[in-house]
Parts: structure tokens; C-alpha cells; sequence
């Protein structure tokens, strides 16, 4: 690696946001807004995309603990858990129900967790016929679902797809044996590949797998194997993730201490080898972390303006309207952020006593709206135009400074209040992004809040 190169790493490897959301979770301001106004900002938003919505729904349960992972979840084998969860996780959806005027027109459905296929396949198809059954799919819906491959069997998929499930993403992280003791994932290439060849069996139309770089003991000769035994399985799409060290917030972290990670100038060539064998494969880089093959409906989108970014990430489908079940779940809608009690007991009772579960959220100010749609862009079609005009002076100005000093090291170019990101800079595009971050601009905070961004 050249001294130009290290250089950028330790000048910009520094606690910066992935931009799922502006402003941030840590940034957020629940004092602006409470249950009447989140329901109000869903009603408004819902008519405005006549009636379309997607919805995400938090499965937290594990059987395992997977120490890498920062995810809301519960550990535990007793699966008398499923039933009490599911029913309230009906009843909440059935209070949107009843505020949303005629039959709302569903384009995606998103299992996340957790481990979603710790449930029996069975009440996995009792949860979404119960979230259907008073709306129309859309006739290009995305149904979706993480998965385990060692908690998958076929009757899940089969199930699954009955109910119009049409895309899955797997985690596999890093398929050496070294690697996988230290995050507590012991995973095979078989098991992995059984999953993936039933999800084709069943018609499902888009598989992703889900890598990570950085974890502990990785080398650069295990992104080698791994990335040469996902090829073999020909996934649709690829996420490439950057490990995010937060031991501060997952707990599950503390197996394992800094010194057991790469250092960042690692971390680069592992991402560097990793991009360079994938595009070697057919795969496009898509926005941050993803790839996809060109026949891919997120290449497209990519390729046609339409990408768009929200808590799960890239997806292919423009909702301004996410509703989100189960705990800890984030609702969106474009104006207004909720999130819901992360603790599943108190999840529970607030559903059970008639009330929304809320205990995070946010109220968009039109400067907050702005900048989302700035950030946004550049996330996902890396350019955008600033209003400067309708920004705080004081913060033009200090995010002027930072992009100039971005344009000295190549990473944008700035051509009056357009904002064009280099094929250099796409590499650190969260900095980038955070440039023009006014809550981070206003409230830098003291403790850490954000993963490192190389």
C-alpha cells in the first residue's frame, strides 16, 4: 500500500454515521414528537403515496449469540416465546390499521432480527397472512427475509414462499474456522449452499449474502477463500460489510478485545482484495458495501437514479412510508422517525394496554428534510446539490471547510453548491456525507456513538 493511501486511512478513519437515517439515532429529539403526531405523519404520508407502504418487522429472538453482532436480540432455545411475541406484534399492526383510510397497497415486507426463521415456519406464514389479509400485495412487491443458514430448513422457504416471500439474505460473515470460533459462528459452505439452492428451488428471485471485513484474526487470505467459495454460489447480490467495533453498546463484543482486530491499513486491503475479486466475478459496486450482478434489479436502479436507502439498508423500492413491528423496530415516514420499545417485555405490555409502543423519535425540522434528501443522494447516486441559502451561515461555512479539504484530497469535486463524489472518494463516502451533517455539526458528542468508518 502506498504512503498517499495510508495517509487517507488514518486521516479518515475516524467515528462517523452509515447514514440508514438523517438526522442520526443519537441525534434525535423524542421531545418533538409523541404518538398523536407519529400517527398523524403516517396518515399524511400513506395518503400522499396513495396508499403504498412498506413494513418492516424486528424478529429478536436467537437460539445463539453471535458476539460480532450489535443487533436488538434475545438469546434463548425456549420457543414457547413465538406465540405471545406474534400476537402482539398483530395487535400494534392492527392499530395502523385502523388510522389508515381505505386498503393500503403493501410493496414490501422485511424480516429482520435476530434470527426471523427461529420462529416455525408455520407462524411465520400465520404473521403475514395476519398482515395481509385486509391489504393488496403489489404485483412487484419485495418480500424479504435475513436468515441463519443452521436455523433455515427447507419448510421454511417452502413456506415462506406461499406467502410471497421472493428475496433472502443469508449470513455468512467469513467461512474460516478461526474467524468463525471468534464471533461464535461456526457456519458451513454445505449448509450455506443448501440454503441458497432451496430459496432457488422455491422461485425465489433475488439472494444476497451477507460478508464482513474487519472481524477478529480475519487476514486477507481469509476474504480470499471466503469470497471464492461464495462465487460458487452465484448470489444475486453481495454485501460487503465493514465491522462495526461498538463493545460499548453489544456487550457480546468484549469476547474479544481491539487488539484481536485488524488495524485499519489491514482492514483496507481486505476491503480492497474483497471489491477487486468480486468485480473480477461480474458483481457492481452499488452505493456503500453492496454489489450486485448487472441482471440485478439493484443494479438497474442503481444505473437509473432509483436507488434508495433506509434501516435496511440499499433497496430498489422508493417508499417515503415504513411501519415497523416488534421491538426495537424504526418507523419512518420521510418527516418523522419512531422507534419502539427495545426491551420485549415492555414491548409487550404498552401493545397489550392499547398503545403504540414508542420510546424513541424524531420530528423533522425543514432543515432536517433538506439535508436527509442531500445525504441521501450522495449515499446513493454520489452527487448532490446544497441549498445553501436556506442553511445556517455558520454551518455552510464550516462545512464549506471540510469539503474543500475533501477536494484536496481528491475524494469530491465542488463545482459551486454541487457536491460530485470522486471514484476515489466512494470509498469514504460516510465522511463525505458527514460534511454536511448539521446535528453532527451541532452536537458533536463526547462518549462514542458512531463505528470507525474505514
Amino acid at each position: 500500500m502506498d504512503a498517499a493511501v495510508t495517509d487517507l486511512l488514518k486521516k479518515y478513519d475516524l467515528p462517523v454515521p452509515r447514514y440508514t437515517s438523517y438526522p442520526t439515532v443519537p441525534y434525535w429529539d423524542f421531545s418533538t414528537i409523541d404518538e398523536t403526531k407519529w400517527k398523524q405523519a403516517v396518515v399524511n404520508t400513506y395518503n400522499n403515496e396513495n396508499g403504498e407502504l412498506s413494513i418492516y418487522i424486528h424478529l429478536p429472538f436467537c437460539e445463539n449469540l453471535c458476539t460480532f453482532c450489535a443487533c436488538n436480540k434475545r438469546i434463548t432455545k425456549n420457543h414457547k416465546v413465538e406465540d405471545p411475541y406474534l400476537e402482539a406484534v398483530c395487535k400494534e399492526w392492527n392499530m395502523y390499521r385502523s388510522i389508515l383510510p381505505g386498503t393500503p397497497v403493501i410493496k414490501e415486507i422485511h424480516l429482520g432480527g435476530g434470527t426471523p426463521t427461529f420462529f416455525s415456519p408455520e407462524n411465520l406464514v400465520y404473521l403475514i397472512r395476519q398482515i395481509t389479509k385486509d391489504a393488496i400485495i403489489s404485483d412487484d412487491h419485495a418480500f424479504s427475509i435475513e436468515v441463519h443458514p443452521n436455523y433455515t430448513t427447507e419448510e421454511h422457504i417452502k413456506q415462506l414462499q406461499t406467502v410471497g416471500f421472493n428475496r433472502i439474505s443469508l449470513g455468512v460473515q467469513d467461512f474460516d474456522p478461526v474467524v468463525q470460533y471468534a464471533i461464535n459462528r461456526i457456519q458451513s459452505f454445505e449448509k450455506t449452499n443448501e440454503v441458497v439452492e432451496w430459496a432457488r428451488k422455491y422461485g425465489f428471485t433475488s439472494v444476497n449474502i451477507d460478508l464482513v471485513y474487519g472481524l477478529p484474526h480475519q487476514t486477507t487470505k481469509s476474504i480470499e477463500h471466503t469470497v471464492e467459495a461464495i462465487k460458487k454460489m452465484q448470489p444475486d447480490r453481495i454485501a460487503f460489510y465493514s465491522y462495526a467495533h461498538v463493545p460499548w453498546k453489544s456487550k457480546g463484543q468484549r469476547r474479544y478485545t481491539e487488539a484481536d482486530l485488524p488495524a485499519a491499513d489491514d482492514k483496507w486491503k481486505m476491503y480492497s482484495l474483497g471489491t477487486e475479486l468480486l468485480r473480477e466475478s461480474g458483481y457492481a459496486s452499488i452505493g456503500m458495501d453492496h454489489f450486485a450482478l448487472k441482471d440485478d434489479a439493484m443494479f438497474t436502479a442503481a444505473r437509473n437514479g432509483k436507488l434508495h436507502r433506509n434501516f435496511m439498508g440499499y433497496t430498489t423500492t422508493q417508499s417515503k412510508l415504513i411501519i415497523a413491528l416488534g421491538a426495537s423496530s424504526i418507523g419512518d415516514a420521510w418527516n418523522a422517525f419512531v422507534q419502539n420499545e427495545k426491551e420485549i417485555e415492555k414491548y409487550e405490555e404498552k401493545v397489550n394496554n392499547g398503545h403504540l409502543p414508542l420510546t424513541d423519535g424524531h420530528l423533522l425540522s425543514e432543515e432536517d428534510v433538506m439535508l436527509r434528501k442531500n445525504i441521501l443522494e450522495l449515499m446513493c447516486m454520489n452527487e448532490t446539490t446544497l441549498n445553501k441559502a436556506a442553511l445556517e451561515a455558520s454551518f455552510v461555512e464550516a462545512a464549506n471547510k471540510k469539503l474543500l479539504a475533501l477536494a484536496d484530497d481528491a475524494l469530491v469535486e465542488i463545482n459551486g453548491n454541487k457536491i460530485v463524489v470522486t471514484k476515489k472518494g466512494k470509498s469514504f463516502i460516510r465522511n463525505i456525507a458527514s460534511t454536511i451533517d448539521a446535528q453532527l455539526w451541532r452536537r458533536q458528542m463526547s462518549t462514542p456513538a458512531f463505528s470507525k468508518a474505514i
